[in-house]
C-alpha cells in the first residue's frame, strides 16, 4: 500500500508541474503585450507599458518566468522597485493590476463561496441521486422506476443556467419564498441563516443536474450488481433482501460512484461559471469570467492553474479511496 501511495503521489506532483508549466506556456505565447494589459485597455503609453514589463518580470525569458513564478508559489515575491514595490506573499499566482491586489488575495476571497456551493451540491444530489437510484432499482418496473426515469429526463434535459433562472422567477420573484440574491457571500460562522438563504438555490440548480445523472447510474450497477453469483449465494445462505442489498450489493455497485464524485466535485471546486453569475455569488466561477472579460492574465493563469490543481489533487484522493475500497486496485498496480 505504501509503494502504491508513493508512485500516485509522485505522479501527480510530476503531473502537476507540467500541467502548470503547458498553462504559463500557452499565456505567454498569446498573440498580445501582457504588459500592456496592466495599464487598461487603451494604454498606448510605451513608458508606462515598458516600467510594467520590468516590474512584472515579462522581460525575462519564459524558462526564467516560469521558475520565478514557482519561486513565488513558495517564498512570495516583489514586484517593483524602491517606493513602488509591492510584495505578495506565499503561496503568490502574482499582482493584479485590475483588481489592485495580489492575485492569491483575490482567489481567497473568492474560495469560501465556490467551496460552500460544491460542497452543499455534492451532498444534495449524491442525497438524491444515489437514493432515488437504489430505489428505482429495487423495484425495477414498478411506478418508482418510472417516476426515476422522468426525473432523470427532466434534470439532464435542463440545462443549469435555466434551472436557476427559473427558481429565481418562482422562488424568489413570484413566491417570494427567499429574498433576491445580493452577490455579498454571508460567512457561515458570521450568520449561518443568511448564509443558507443565499446558498440553498445554487445548491439545488447544481444538484437537480448531477443527482439525474446518478440516479441512472446507481440504478444500473445495482442492478448489474444484483445479477451477480455472489448475491445469488448471499440469498441462498437465507439472508433477507435488506442484509443483501445494505452489505454486499452497495459496495459493489457504489464503488465506482467514488470516482465520479470525485471528478465532480473538483470540476465544481474550479468554479460553477453559469450557476455563480445567475445567482450572483462572488465565486471562482465569476472571478475567472471577469477575468477574461477584463484581459487580467495573472487571474487567468492562477484560477487556471487552481483548477488543472484541484483536479490532480482530487484524482489522488480517488485513487486512495478506491484502493481502501476495492483491495484488486492496488494489487494491480
Amino acid at each position: 500500500m505504501i509503494n502504491y501511495l508513493a508512485r500516485r503521489i509522485a505522479i501527480s506532483i510530476a503531473i502537476l508541474f507540467a500541467v502548470s508549466f503547458a498553462v504559463y506556456l500557452i499565456f505567454a505565447i498569446l498573440p498580445f503585450d501582457p504588459a500592456a494589459l496592466t495599464c487598461g485597455k487603451s494604454c498606448n503609453d510605451p513608458g508606462i507599458i515598458e516600467a510594467n514589463r520590468k516590474r512584472l518580470g515579462y522581460d525575462l525569458p519564459i524558462w526564467t518566468q516560469y521558475l520565478v513564478f514557482l519561486k513565488g508559489l513558495f517564498l512570495g515575491r516583489t514586484f517593483g522597485e524602491g517606493a513602488a514595490t509591492i510584495f505578495c506573499p506565499a503561496p503568490s499566482f502574482g499582482y493584479s493590476f485590475q483588481e489592485h491586489a495580489c492575485v492569491t488575495n483575490a482567489i481567497l476571497e473568492a474560495l469560501p463561496v465556490t467551496l460552500s456551493l460544491a460542497i452543499g451540491a455534492l451532498a444534495l444530489w449524491l442525497i438524491l441521486g444515489v437514493g432515488l437510484g437504489i430505489v428505482a432499482a429495487r423495484y425495477r418496473g414498478r411506478a418508482a422506476d418510472t417516476g426515476s426515469t422522468i426525473f432523470v429526463l427532466i434534470g439532464t434535459s435542463l440545462p443549469t443556467f435555466l434551472t436557476g433562472l427559473l427558481l429565481l422567477v418562482f422562488v424568489v420573484v413570484k413566491w417570494r419564498i427567499l429574498p433576491y440574491p445580493s452577490g455579498n457571500y454571508t460567512p457561515l460562522f458570521e450568520n449561518p441563516l443568511e448564509w443558507l438563504n443565499t446558498m440553498i438555490l445554487p445548491w439545488i440548480t447544481l444538484a437537480l443536474a448531477y443527482a439525474a445523472l446518478y440516479t441512472r447510474f446507481v440504478r444500473n450497477a445495482v442492478i448489474e450488481t444484483l445479477s451477480e453469483d455472489f448475491i445469488r449465494t448471499a440469498r441462498a445462505k437465507g439472508l433477507s433482501e435488506k442484509v443483501v442489498l445494505r452489505k454486499h450489493t452497495l459496495r459493489a455497485a457504489l464503488a465506482p460512484l467514488t470516482t465520479m464524485a470525485g471528478l465532480d466535485f473538483a470540476g465544481l471546486l474550479g468554479g460553477a461559471i453559469l450557476t455563480e453569475a445567475v445567482f450572483n455569488l462572488p465565486g471562482l466561477g465569476r472571478l475567472s469570467l471577469g477575468a477574461v472579460v477584463d484581459f487580467d492574465l495573472p487571474i487567468i493563469v492562477a484560477t487556471t492553474i487552481l483548477a488543472a490543481t484541484i483536479v490532480i489533487f482530487m484524482n489522488l484522493l480517488v485513487d486512495v479511496l478506491y484502493a481502501f475500497i476495492d483491495p484488486r486496485v492496488r494489487v494491480a498496480a
